[in-house]
């Protein structure tokens, strides 16, 4: 039997023909690979897709985005071959090691210890609501079985020989945690990243992979709750959206959708994203932002990848950044950085049981709340609120030491009937005015990190 008949047609005919199988298995296998490369090229070819007229239109509702914009606070892990080093996710581009020789560094990947539970117990005890994984960073290694990998960079082809995707997924859902995995479209491995123009050929190769590895991701997993890309710009230069049309990144999320409907997109694959970013360790400052959007930054504030070079954040700058952020209407994701066995170091996770037994008390004023009704001021104070209650996070008092027991806010449309202060025993003196809310507490009963007052209305409040 020729090797060019159709191999469903064949086997079909000749299952049950032990001997004739036993003599022409090679010849079956071979058709069998070339039926699976075919079926995996039609399934991520953009190509194969109508153009999407209405980007916007792919956004989800902000009914389906109201669990995102209540959790909060959500864990940020970077992990992958360049724990084994140590020096941070960058370290292949900045050490400017060729592929060739980064990729010996997956003879060396057999994490011993890896245990998603203990990081997803580490997420829970700090406060955290969701997670969000690198399943692959700028390096190009695949943290899973990825046949769509270029060469097989994957975790299944290094000293793990498996699949490292699966297991966090899976205890994350055990949990009750909400489940997120980052993915970044370019790849260093790739001469055409670096030159898309001079080197066409190879940028669509790369491009082939992520279409490939963003589609294995949606539907190999069961229900995915955010797809967080990062790294679309070409080049090293420009922005996202200036290489949205490379990528096709409206399609690729129209292709997403496909597989995961309610999944909330971050907007760094060039299509707009169902919320902004902002990364880093800068101080979050000014009015109340518009629509959803996330603030990403480290608790080791060295590097996201492990790196045994630490500036551990403290407990106090990391819950002044997380209500600064709420009270502008955004979420905060804190990164840590698990060594190259899979453990999250010991200073990380007492650090986030800190920020964690914080949010036990005062967390009523942070989760399911909203930003405002009134503008946030710098350095000074900033409000969430949910039903009829105003949550007021005063993070300084007046300058003038005859008014440094006196905050006065703007003028509120609802009639407060009582305050309370949640961070101490104090007594709130209040006034309300047609112009202004003023509220009293003795210094001594000041928090010095945030001294938390509810403002309990009659009618709920409105932004």
């Amino acid at each position: 039997m020729p090797c060019d008949e159709n191999p469903s047609v064949f086997l079909r005919t000749y299952w049950q023909d032990e001997i004739f199988l036993k003599q022409h298995m090679k010849c079956i296998m071979a058709m069998w690979v070339a039926l699976a490369l075919t079926i995996a090229a039609r399934a991520m070819d953009p190509g194969t897709m109508p153009a999407v007229t209405d980007p916007l239109a792919l956004k989800l509702s902000p009914a389906d985005m109201k669990w995102w914009q209540d959790a909060k606070f959500g864990m940020f892990i970077h992990w992958g071959l360049y724990a084994i080093p140590a020096q941070g996710e960058w370290y292949m581009n900045d050490k400017k090691v060729p592929a060739a020789e980064y990729r010996k560094l997956m003879d060396q990947f057999n994490p011993q210890h890896y245990d998603p539970a203990t990081w997803v117990n580490a997420a829970r005890a700090a406060g955290m609501k969701y997670m969000v994984l690198t399943a692959r960073h700028h390096d190009g290694f695949a943290m899973w079985d990825s046949p769509s990998s270029y060469d097989n960079f994957d975790a299944v082809h290094s000293a793990a020989k498996r699949d490292l995707i699966a297991p966090y997924v899976k205890a994350a859902r055990e949990a009750g945690m909400r489940v997120g995995l980052y993915y970044s479209p370019m790849d260093w491995r790739f001469p055409g990243y670096f030159d898309p123009k001079g080197l066409p050929d190879n940028a669509a190769l790369m491009k082939k992979q992520t279409w490939g590895q963003v589609e294995e991701l949606m539907k190999n997993y069961g229900h995915i709750d955010i797809l967080w890309y990062d790294g679309a710009w070409l080049a090293m230069k420009g922005t996202d959206a200036d290489a949205g049309p490379f990528w096709e990144s409206d399609k690729l999320a129209k292709m997403a959708r496909s597989y995961q409907p309610k999944v909330v997109i971050s907007p760094r694959s060039g299509w707009v994203g169902d919320f902004g970013t902002d990364e880093g360790g800068a101080a979050v400052t000014g009015p109340i932002k518009s629509g959803p959007w996330e603030k990403c930054l480290n608790l080791n504030e060295t590097t996201w990848g492990y790196n045994t070079r630490q500036r551990l954040m403290s407990r106090d700058r990391a819950l002044n950044m997380l209500v600064n952020v709420v009270v502008r209407g955004g979420n905060m994701l804190l990164n840590v950085g698990p060594d190259k066995d899979g453990v999250i170091p010991e200073a990380h996770v007492a650090r986030l049981k800190e920020i964690g037994d914080w949010l036990t008390q005062y967390g009523e004023s942070v989760y399911d709340t909203r930003p405002g009704p009134f503008q946030p001021v710098d350095g000074r104070y900033g409000a969430t609120y949910r039903g009829k209650t105003i949550y007021v996070h005063v993070l300084g008092w007046g300058p003038a030491a005859a008014q440094s027991d006196t905050l006065v806010l703007p003028a509120l449309k609802q009639k407060v009937r009582n305050v309370r202060v949640i961070t101490s025993d104090g007594a709130v003196r209040f006034t309300q005015g047609e112009g202004e809310v003023t509220l009293q507490l003795p210094t001594e009963k000041h928090d010095a990190l945030d001294t938390i007052l509810a403002l309990e209305c009659e009618t709920p409040v409105e932004p």
